[in-house]
């Protein structure tokens, strides 16, 4: 079951007129135009080529990519870093707190988010519906959604978390998840987890700081040729094993098909230890890795940004990944993690694009400022930048560039 069920192309969801994007660069070099319909890319063609049966948008001097997604976030502790006192729980708080973070998301392009939620405890289920009421009320500008979290699941104090487990699927979880390394039975707990995720059908999302690796290779047995399907992460302790051994665990993760979502911007709540995965590491052994933001200011992360371009940013200027395989972490590795249809700019596939002011993905993921976001085949966002320097005279005597927007084609 993937984070987001299909829905219906109706006026209720989608976009049902075409719309053209004129003038887009791709990552190839070529000039487009693309039309969309109904939710999905219809034609490719050469620039000039397509017409419109309603709506353009002038994309010159725009690089047009699959949207990204953002496959690690968590909605109901989001923007809460400044709060003059105790972080509130109530039902309204969090679900204007995720809202607000799935939009923020959103205008950066993330398209399609997954939200781990905490459960259990006194709030009970109560942040897990804040979610959920977000999520209905995004409907048709993003997709999300929810990750149940609990806190215990294995003795006399996990029955309860393991019922409430149950019942979060019941509400509307689309995946389960939590952090094994906080159980005083961490094997016992991912147990649990798969259980449950295997009755449910549902993905499994699990917190691990990954540096216990007879740990790794428990999970990883167990997770062998479980659909749909089971991420960890962030894995940061990988980093601080011996290679060999590290190697071994990340060869036993390959095998069994489990994804790894590192988070390059820190920690986050349910594991705070810094650091990074070893990224290339893993991808030698063939383990998928996909890129997600983690906390959004909050105590994990106060200057958290929400930007799914800046842990591919951070991949690429610090891990030494390419600018192509840097994005391919966060847009398709991140839909292949959260078992969303791929997107690529050709004709058939799903109408879920971001375009940047740039030519090239080097300059997008160093200065991204001008966004447009598409979702379902419309428009949902857009963010424009202008750059202005107050000697013109030198600024146009060197070609500077200029952030700027039309609207219209020519």
């Amino acid at each position: 079951m993937p984070d987001s069920q299909p829905q219906p192309s109706d006026g209720a969801t989608a976009d049902t007129a075409a719309l053209l994007l004129c003038g887009a660069r791709l990552t190839d070099g070529r000039i487009v135009d693309v039309r969309l319909s109904r939710g999905l890319i219809e034609a490719v063609g050469t620039a000039g080529s397509l017409t419109a049966h309603s709506s353009r948008v002038d994309l010159s001097g725009y690089l047009l990519l699959p949207a990204p997604a953002e496959a690690h976030g968590h909605g109901d502790t989001a923007l809460t870093a400044d709060s003059p006192g105790p972080v509130s729980y109530e039902t309204e708080d969090v679900q204007r707190r995720a809202t607000e973070a799935a939009l923020l998301q959103l205008g950066h392009g993330a398209t399609a988010l997954r939200s781990h939620v905490r459960i259990g405890d006194v709030q009970g289920l109560g942040p897990l519906e804040a979610v959920l009421q977000a999520r209905r009320s995004l409907r048709g500008l993003t997709d999300l959604t929810a990750v149940a979290v609990p806190r215990l699941l294995t003795g006399t104090a996990g029955a309860d978390g393991l019922a409430m487990l149950r019942d979060a699927v019941k509400m509307g979880a689309g995946v389960v998840g939590g952090c094994p390394d906080a159980d005083p039975d961490p094997s016992g707990y991912a147990e649990a987890v798969l259980e449950v995720a295997a009755e449910h059908g549902c993905p499994v999302d699990l917190h691990t700081h990954g540096d216990d690796p007879a740990r790794l290779t428990r999970l990883a047995a167990m997770a062998g040729g479980l659909r749909p399907g089971v991420v960890i992460g962030p894995c940061a302790g990988l980093t601080r094993l011996p290679r060999d051994i590290a190697s071994r665990a990340a060869d036993q993760l390959a095998a069994a098909g489990v994804t790894v979502v590192c988070l390059p911007q820190g920690g986050c709540a349910a594991v705070e230890q810094r650091g990074n995965a070893p990224v290339r590491l893993l991808r030698a052994a063939g383990v998928r890795v996909a890129a997600g933001g983690g906390t959004l200011r909050d105590v994990s992360n106060p200057v958290g940004r929400g930007d799914p371009l800046e842990p591919a940013y951070l991949l690429a200027s610090q891990g030494g990944m390419r600018p192509q395989e840097a994005y391919g972490t966060v847009s398709a590795d991140a839909r292949e993690a959260m078992g969303l249809p791929e997107v690529r700019v050709e004709a058939g596939f799903p109408a879920e694009l971001l375009a940047v002011r740039g030519e090239r993905l080097s300059g997008v993921l160093s200065l991204a400022y001008s966004r447009i976001v598409i979702h379902r085949g419309r428009v949902v966002a857009r963010t424009s930048a202008v750059r202005e320097y107050c000697d013109s005279a030198v600024a146009v005597a060197l070609e500077l560039p200029r952030q700027g927007r039309s609207d219209t084609c020519p």
